[in-house]
């Protein structure tokens, strides 16, 4: 068992706490992408009165990003994407994000 403690890396708490729920965040808005689509739209035509007319469009996004905050699975699904981002970071040092294929101009 504490052979499997020291592969598991120790997270940071900034990395627990905000980093790895912020890529669930975006991750599950991907996968509620429909309820995501469909309040978008709602509060675009109803202006002030989103708060009142979107109630239920707000209700069933709600719904959907909670069934993904409080699965462990996700979580865990999430966290390994972090490490393996973080991973490829400390072996790159380039960030994920600036990490697009660029082909160089002076071919």
């Amino acid at each position: 068992m504490e052979s499997a403690k020291r592969e598991e890396p120790v997270l940071r708490h900034v990395e627990k706490d905000v980093l790895i729920p912020k890529l669930m965040r975006e991750k599950a808005k991907e996968r509620c992408s429909e309820k995501v689509h469909a309040f978008n739209e709602c509060c675009k035509d109803s202006g002030f009165l989103m708060v009142l007319k979107c109630r239920e469009q707000n209700t069933a996004l709600k719904e959907c990003l909670t069934v993904y905050y409080k699965d462990p699975a996700f979580y865990e699904e999430c966290k390994q994407e972090y490490l393996k981002e973080k991973q490829e970071f400390i072996r790159t040092g380039v960030p994920t994000k600036n990490r697009q294929q660029k082909l160089p101009t002076s071919m």
